[in-house]
């Protein structure tokens, strides 16, 4: 009886032991939780501290979108072997520099695109992908601060293709004048001397001339959501014939590890490249007389929606 006695007592002080220990090792590890949130909450200040320091501020989305199919045999349609698909590509990158009394803003726009539909049983299609869009456009501004929402700036744009006919045309804006930034993330270039450098190769309609620059943009980054926005327009002071816009938006809304959903659309208008246009795809005998305006200058659009990546 005593021996039992004994070792029922000495299994109770085992659990008091260990309930007691347990307690102790909780009570030790919510000390050193503590500890940790006041050191990581001086470090996100720290840090928050780091970010507002003037710096470079860098960033880029993108979207690809894709798709392929292949036929053999498939009586149901003309063309029973046949191959096709295509594929999209946008990237939006940006490099700003803010300080005190300055700024620099660097941006990067490039959506190319191909497509193939290839039939099988006929040697006259391609059987390749080839190029359908093909945007290209860096831009550059650098301005000194005359107060917190105006600044004396110079701003120099190069828009072009890159896939088809580089620089062919290309269209090169360099000009001065003012920058307004109403709010966070909106800058809007007011550029009242500006010259558009035309570049084309051989004979062609294309002309460079003076005139006004204007762009807007606003970009902006909200939780999951990437969106950006860019008009830029030259009115040429010589011709409005010689003037162009062009209004680009590209949205990116984020799912898992930087992986989403993206979708961007691009508008613009360009007479030189109406005209150009028409004049190499009139018939041969058809005479066209110098200085002819009369040409459907219609509207250009694009788009793209696919799989879209942050960085």
């Amino acid at each position: 009886m005593k021996k039992l006695f004994l070792v029922v007592t000495l299994l109770f002080g085992l659990v008091a032991v260990n309930a007691q220990t347990k307690e102790e090792l909780e009570s030790q590890k919510a000390a050193k939780q503590a500890e940790a949130d006041a050191v990581q909450a001086e470090a996100d200040a720290i840090q928050a501290q780091i970010d507002a320091l003037p710096g470079w501020e860098t960033g880029a989305f993108g979207t690809i979108g894709a798709n392929i199919s292949g036929f053999n045999n498939w009586y149901s349609r003309n063309a029973i072997n046949n191959s096709g698909g295509n594929i999209g590509i946008t990237f939006n990158g940006f490099a700003n520099l803010d300080r005190e009394k300055d700024f620099w803003r660097n941006s990067a726009n490039i959506n190319v695109g191909w497509v193939k539909n290839d039939n099988k049983d006929i040697d006259t299609d391609s059987d390749s992908f080839d190029p359908v869009t093909d945007v290209f456009g860096i831009s550059s501004l650098y301005g000194r601060k005359l107060s917190d929402n105006w600044a004396a700036s110079v701003f120099g744009e190069y828009r072009s293709t890159l896939l088809d006919n580089f620089n062919d045309p290309g269209y090169l804006d360099l000009g001065v004048g003012a920058t307004w930034t109403p709010i966070t993330d909106l800058v809007v270039v007011i550029h009242p001397l500006n010259y558009n450098f035309v570049f084309s190769s051989g004979d062609t309609v294309f002309n460079s001339s003076l005139g006004a620059k204007i762009v807007a943009d606003y970009t902006r980054k909200i939780g999951a959501i990437n969106f950006k926005t860019n008009f830029s327009t030259f009115q040429s002071y010589e011709s409005s014939n010689l003037s162009n816009w062009t209004w680009i938006n590209s949205f990116g809304y984020t799912l898992w590890k930087g992986i989403g959903l993206g979708f961007e659309f691009g508008l613009r208008q360009n007479h030189q490249e109406a005209l150009n246009y028409t004049l190499n795809n009139l018939p041969g005998d058809v005479i066209m007389l110098p200085g002819f305006d009369d040409v459907d200058n219609e509207l250009q659009s694009y788009w793209l929606f696919g799989l879209n990546y942050s960085f």
